[in-house]
């Protein structure tokens, strides 16, 4: 038997005697499968029930349904979809009020400029980020289950923005008239609402099949290696007219067009506004972080640069002398709602798609986070059903689509957030913005809704940080972070997920099929077994053999699992001969019929080289399986047992009797 070197042997058959007597001692009798079955009783038999007529079960379920829009049902069912009034009943008013509101205003203020930015990502106007900003934030404080969650516009504006001007391109001259340009803005605003439409219906068709547990498949690193957005912003930042570049490697794309019209860029634009917001916006970041536990708010470093920089723009008539891009006039009031054009759905579903599987995956991640750092919980299903309804309802006013957002959810969290009560509160700043603050923005440049863009990407970079420590502590999730964040860098988005969930689901594969099988020996003094190579202090038997393979059976590892197996009982290359061999199989998750063969030829074959072969700690799914594959033809229900201790005490019974 391999694997007992400098373990200690018990050589005599004294003090192996010795041995089983301080087991059985300890141990009481060795319990059997079907002893402990008898002691204790197994699983309660279920009865047998008949075959029910079809028609009679769709009575019943009927019946059941209609028991459950009875009047006690349709409140269980109202309090399961609208969260507000599970929570709002138990609200603290005179300590969460004051930090909500706080929270709520603060994160409103930020949406301004931000939402204008992110509205520029998508292709759309500006005043379009400002709608996004409003409705889908009002539709998830009804509706989501996350309390520290910020909706709004985020990462997944560069896949809108895409998805937009490949559906809806530019023309090739670049030059459009003023009516002309109405009109491309106008049929992009319908291609982004489509696009929410079509998005959020999927994430409500997701919600009626209970997929929320898709949120597991979609690991951590694609919210991380949404910064690829970074560059798309360029453009407005140094003031080039240049078209969005689509499909994959955008990256090289955008920075060879970039560094070509460099040379022809405003110096005004460039050194005088861009460079200088964003020092501004970093300077004000550094000191909120620097000074938060003394700040009792956040410095809103977006809106103080939106002020100075609609001053200086106005008075220096930065836009008539240097031609600088500036917002213009916002219209006031919303939109009128409207349905989107069915042409355009049936184009955009393969758009649409990984939109909402990535706003689904970035708004759960971000829930689930700090549902655990303040210990709550959320429901996945409840928020495939808020996001849904949030994109899918707010595309009737002209919204694209939105998400979770990391920079203004981190925000709320340090403003002293609570509850989705602060989303109203963020919802009133907006609306007061669009009712009537609109005109303090009509100076604002553009490339300053750039920076502020770039800005609040910034602390995704400080996450590369964190990478050294995840080398430590699994280099296999360090090879998935790094595998998705270069897809998403440098293909798409949309590629990049399905990179994503290839490669991790690849990993969970590559690691199951690793099989394993270690030989285990007695800490001396206890009843606890470990592998012989952690310790020289172990105690092991001549011609018994314990053997762990803490690995699933199935068709990939099932002849791995027999051949190690037959190499440590030194069959065919005559070792040291085994007498007795326990399999412990506590570790084996699962087994399928491939599996199961395996293990029943193994055991057909210790037979017939007088190997007696004893299981111990089967599941009940795992012995269900072995059984059906005909593993009571070799052995008996006596050489299975409830532990290995207890398989062990037999196994040293048997040899001290010298049978």
């Amino acid at each position: 038997m391999s694997g007992v070197r400098g373990a200690r042997t018990c050589s005599s058959r004294s003090e192996a005697s010795d041995l089983k007597f301080y087991l059985g001692a300890k141990l009481r009798e060795p319990l059997t499968e079907v002893r402990f079955q008898q002691l204790f009783g197994g699983a309660e038999q279920k009865p047998e029930l008949v075959a029910e007529p079809r028609w009679s079960r769709l009575c019943r379920l009927w019946k059941r349904r209609a028991c459950t829009c009875s009047g006690p049902g349709a409140w269980s069912l109202l309090l399961a979809r609208l969260p507000p009034l599970r929570w709002l009943p138990h609200y603290r008013w005179r300590a969460w009020l004051l930090g909500d509101a706080v929270a709520g205003v603060t994160v409103g203020i930020v949406h301004v400029p931000q939402g204008m930015a992110f509205a520029l990502l998508t292709s759309v106007p500006p005043v379009f980020g400002l709608y996004s900003s409003f409705f889908p934030a009002l539709i998830y404080t009804l509706l989501g289950t996350g309390r520290h969650l910020s909706i709004g516009t985020f990462a997944v504006q560069l896949m809108t923005g895409s998805a937009v001007e490949r559906l809806v391109p530019e023309h090739p001259g670049g030059n459009l008239s003023g009516i002309k340009r109405e009109q491309l803005d106008n049929q992009r605003v319908a291609a982004a609402a489509a696009l929410a439409f079509r998005s959020g219906a999927l994430m409500l068709g997701m919600f009626a099949l209970q997929l929320g547990i898709l949120s597991t498949f979609l690991s951590e690193p694609v919210v991380k290696a949404l910064t690829s957005g970074l560059v798309s912003q360029l453009q407005s930042l140094l003031g080039l007219p240049l078209p969005r570049q689509i499909g994959c490697f955008t990256l090289f794309k955008t920075l060879a067009s970039v560094l070509a019209a460099l040379p022809g860029s405003r110096p005004a634009e460039l050194l005088t506004i861009s460079a200088l917001s964003l020092a501004l916006l970093v300077r004000v970041k550094e000191l909120n972080v620097r000074f938060r536990d003394r700040l009792p708010t956040p410095i809103p470093g977006e809106i103080v640069l939106v002020l100075l920089a609609s001053v200086l723009c106005f008075t220096a008539s930065l836009d008539m002398r240097y031609n600088v891009q500036i917002v213009g006039l916002l219209p006031g009031g919303f939109p009128q709602p409207l349905l989107p054009d069915l042409a355009e759905l049936r184009r955009i579903l393969e758009d649409s798609l990984p939109i909402a599987l990535v706003t689904f995956a970035v708004s759960a991640c971000l829930a689930s986070i700090y549902a655990d750092k303040y210990n709550y919980t959320i429901d996945c299903n409840q928020e495939l059903l808020a996001h849904g309804a949030s994109n899918l309802i707010s595309s009737l006013f002209s919204c694209f689509p939105n998400s979770a957002t990391l920079a203004t959810t981190s925000l709320l969290v340090d403003a002293g957030g609570n509850t989705q009560l602060a989303g109203l509160f963020s919802c009133i700043v907006v609306l007061s913005v669009l009712l009537w603050l609109r005109p303090f923005f009509y100076y604002l440049p553009k490339a300053v809704l750039a920076c502020i863009n770039i800005s609040s990407r910034r602390q995704m970079f400080f996450q590369m940080q964190e990478l050294p420590q995840l080398w430590r502590v699994s280099r296999m999730d360090f090879a998935v972070w790094m595998v998705t964040w270069v897809a998403v860098v440098t293909l798409s988005v949309d590629l990049g997920l399905a990179i994503d969930v290839v490669f991790s689901m690849m990993t969970v594969v590559c690691q199951t099929q690793r099989m394993q099988c270690v030989a285990l020996g007695l800490a001396e003094g206890t009843e606890l077994y470990r592998p012989l190579k952690e310790s020289n202090k172990l105690l092991w038997v001549p011609g018994l053999c314990i053997l762990s393979c803490p690995t699933p059976l199935y068709f990939r590892t099932g002849r791995q699992f027999r051949c190690i197996l037959e190499w440590h009982l030194g069959l065919g290359r005559g070792a040291e001969p085994v007498r007795v061999v326990v399999l412990d199989c506590s570790g084996v998750t699962f087994a399928d019929a491939a599996g199961a063969r395996e293990v029943v030829q193994l055991a057909s074959r210790c037979q017939d080289v007088g190997i007696y072969v004893l299981l111990a700690q089967c599941n009940a799914s795992v012995l269900g399986t072995l059984t059906q594959a005909g593993l009571l033809d070799t052995v008996t229900p006596e050489q299975l047992f409830v532990s290995v201790q207890d398989a062990a005490a037999h196994a040293l019974e048997r040899l001290v009797r010298g049978q």
